[in-house]
């Protein structure tokens, strides 16, 4: 009997040592009978520079690896390391995933398609004619692009730098055809009581930077709020649109559904998006939360 063909995946980044995706993977392999190794290569602790990372493709690739997921501070780098890059990555810069392929490394980004999938799991029906998008990083690009695909009509990127929210605009503004604004923070108060929700892409929130990136006396019951932050899975912004009455969507959603994404490419294997979630939920926090 033939034996089932096993894969080798790796994660390149700085400080990706503790990351959750190897776990996230393996397990969710083993439970579809999938012979699937997972191994990190973080940059700091063997001493290389993010530039380095043509020839870590190089030496991944001729040590038999299938795919690496690639992570901060690598995801525009490795672009000039590849022979085809999916258009959705193309159009936002940025590469996530890179398959080793008969035809050569394929990049994709699995961010923009992650939030896209978990948005529609976990607030269906969500109204979506005026959205804020807060933070204007490679975060808030990719999660920019999975709303405009959504069908959002109106969005408003709002970042601390008021130029980079206007460039990430324009660009947006540009490819999709859409109306999309740039505004800061100050402008938040204002346009919290008019949008129909609005989705928090920055670090605040997590467990080495807590509190909430706006006055929690904004939020109101006809706002729906989600947040990508995943560590603590119930960030201080969740609980506190959850107690004035908002619909919520935790960042797991946006984190599985990437995995997802990039199990499916890797193996061609489509995996269980809720057992996932579930499993993902008890390597963030050991206390269930109902999601």
């Amino acid at each position: 009997m033939e034996q089932p063909r096993p894969y080798l995946v790796g994660l390149v980044g700085t400080g990706v040592t503790p990351s959750l995706t190897p776990p996230m993977h393996m397990v969710e392999a083993r439970a579809l009978g999938i012979d699937y190794v997972y191994r990190t290569i973080d940059l700091i602790d063997l001493h290389l520079a993010p530039e380095r990372i043509g020839e870590i493709l190089d030496w991944a690739q001729r040590l038999g690896f299938d795919a690496l997921n690639v992570t901060h501070p690598c995801k525009r780098l490795v672009l000039d390391h590849l022979d085809r890059v999916d258009p959705r990555a193309a159009a936002l810069g940025a590469v996530n995933t890179v398959v080793f392929s008969p035809e050569g490394r394929i990049g994709y980004n699995t961010d923009t398609t992650g939030f896209e999938a978990g948005f529609r799991a976990g607030l269906p029906g969500a109204a979506l004619d005026d959205v804020v998008i807060m933070g204007a990083g490679g975060a808030g690009s990719a999660v920019a692009d999975a709303l405009l695909r959504l069908g959002v009509v109106r969005l408003t990127v709002v970042d601390l730098d008021l130029g980079r929210a206007g460039e990430l605009a324009d660009e947006l503004a540009a490819r999709h055809e859409r109306a999309v604004a740039a505004a800061s923070v100050v402008a938040l108060p204002d346009l919290l009581g008019r949008v129909d929700g609005i989705v928090h892409c920055t670090p605040t929130g997590m467990k080495e930077h807590p509190g909430t990136p706006f006055p929690p006396e904004l939020l109101h019951e006809g706002l729906w709020v989600a947040d990508i932050v995943y560590r603590p899975f119930d960030t201080a912004l969740l609980q506190a649109a959850r107690a004035r009455g908002c619909r919520t969507l935790d960042g797991g959603r946006m984190a599985v559904h990437q995995a997802v994404d990039a199990f499916e490419l890797i193996t061609g294997v489509r995996p269980d998006a809720e057992r996932m979630t579930r499993h993902f939920q008890t390597l963030v926090d050991p206390q269930p939360i109902l999601i």
